[in-house]
């Protein structure tokens, strides 16, 4: 009798679709690749033909230059081999796929990264019943639940408030979050031009050509100290401690990642305001995912995946690690 998934090969550099000769989310050139969403563990440079969302291909394209992609919908499904496809939203980031893999009358579901927080710069994570689902476990540890969103903000804005004669500098990753903090940021009322960091611009300025309102944004480099007092800059978080910072007047310097509930990681960057906002799901939406999924087996990428992989065991789910190399924790 043939085992669940055999179908399927995680190797080290990637998941193998054996019956379609195609991989999902290869950490090296591959001839043809289904990608789950834009980022670079995820989304390498290289590949002979790659198969991902409009959002996704577009976003590889400003980073990699010009792809030979095939673009999918939400929901489109396309038959590969013997093997039905279809790209599910992730609620990652802007265009971030789950792939739904269905051959034999078995299913898959390859997630990628995923968070069930509403974000409003991307389609909102759909869950899809499946004998395996293939999850992430970034934040795989009871330790890890993050706060309201909203909550977070405030935070951010309560420190703009309080100190007008100073800016308040955010490491934000430059895909996603950044632009995700922004929107956030509008919904919340503060209409107030935001300063950009150069390695931040070329992303929010793809996000909006994609359709996700940011409201003004202002490259900060050249800009006088006077004039960037009383208002929000985003940066990479590499570019929190280092010279470029120097020039903006006395920051408060922030930091948005889901790792800031680690007070230690807060101190080592000399991050004066942590602000805990992930676009992982946390360990309650990891265990609540799995239990609305109730797949028959869990296979988990990356992270934290002994504590996930107990939790299963103790509640008669058939799970193991696949120790995937190549993905990074990113900076969230």
């Amino acid at each position: 009798m043939a085992k669940l998934g055999d179908w399927i090969d995680p190797q080290p550099h990637g998941i193998y679709v054996k019956p379609a000769d195609i991989w999902v989310d290869p950490a090296r050139p591959s001839p043809r690749a289904l990608v789950t969403h834009g980022h670079a563990d995820h989304a390498r440079g290289g590949h002979g033909t790659v198969w991902a969302t409009r959002e996704t291909l577009a976003i590889m394209e400003t980073r990699y230059g010009p792809q030979a992609g095939h673009p999918v919908a939400y929901g489109e499904t396309l038959a590969m081999g013997d093997v039905q496809v279809s790209f599910v939203p992730a609620g990652h980031v802007l265009g971030s796929a789950q792939i739904l893999l269905e051959h034999r009358g078995e299913r898959i579901v390859v997630s990628g990264d995923y968070k069930r927080r509403a974000d409003p710069t991307c389609a909102p994570f759909e869950p899809v019943r499946c004998d395996v689902f293939i999850t992430e476990a970034t934040f795989g540890l009871p330790v890890f639940r993050h706060p309201e969103t909203g909550d977070e903000i405030d935070k951010l804005l309560a420190a703009l408030h309080a100190n007008p004669e100073r800016c308040v500098l955010v490491g934000a990753y430059a895909l996603g979050k950044a632009q995700r903090v922004i929107r956030e940021l509008r919904d919340r009322g503060h209409a107030a031009p935001i300063y950009l960091h150069g390695a931040v611009q070329r992303l929010c300025d793809l996000y909006v050509e994609l359709g996700v309102d940011l409201g003004e944004l202002i490259p900060a480099t050249g800009v006088p100290k006077a004039a960037i007092k009383g208002h929000i800059v985003i940066a990479p978080p590499s570019a929190l401690n280092d010279r470029w910072s120097r020039r903006l007047p006395d920051p408060i310097t922030a930091m948005a990642s889901g790792w800031m509930r680690v007070r230690q990681r807060a101190v080592q960057r000399n991050v004066e305001l942590p602000l805990i906002l992930s676009d992982h799901a946390d360990w309650d939406e990891l265990t609540e995912t799995l239990t609305e999924i109730a797949p028959k087996e869990v296979w988990v990428t990356h992270g934290r995946e002994d504590a996930l992989v107990h939790w299963c065991q103790t509640r008669q789910i058939k799970a193991r690690a696949l120790a995937l190399v190549g993905y990074e924790d990113e900076d969230d």
